[in-house]
């Protein structure tokens, strides 16, 4: 029974394997968004561009308020800091 239904799902690997790429391009996106220190690193470029003047002061605090709640939802000792 699996050498046949190796043989009969053997068109569809290439298609399995585009989407295990998918799979992980998307945890890899998902980590890198969430992870804290490229949060923090985003809220200092935030205040950086209220500071130079780029972006006024309601931009400032909903996109603050965003990166913030990322923080806050993030799990592990690197968020207590």
């Amino acid at each position: 029974m699996g050498l046949l239904t190796a043989l009969l799902t053997a068109p569809l690997a290439p298609v399995r394997g585009v989407i295990w790429v998918a799979d992980q391009l998307a945890e890899a996106a998902d980590r890198e968004v969430n992870d804290p220190a490229a949060v923090r690193v985003q809220l200092a470029a935030l205040n950086r561009a209220l500071e130079d003047g780029e972006i006024d002061l309601v931009h400032f605090e909903r996109e603050e308020d965003r990166l913030l709640d990322l923080l806050e939802a993030g799990t592990g000792p690197e968020v207590a800091r």
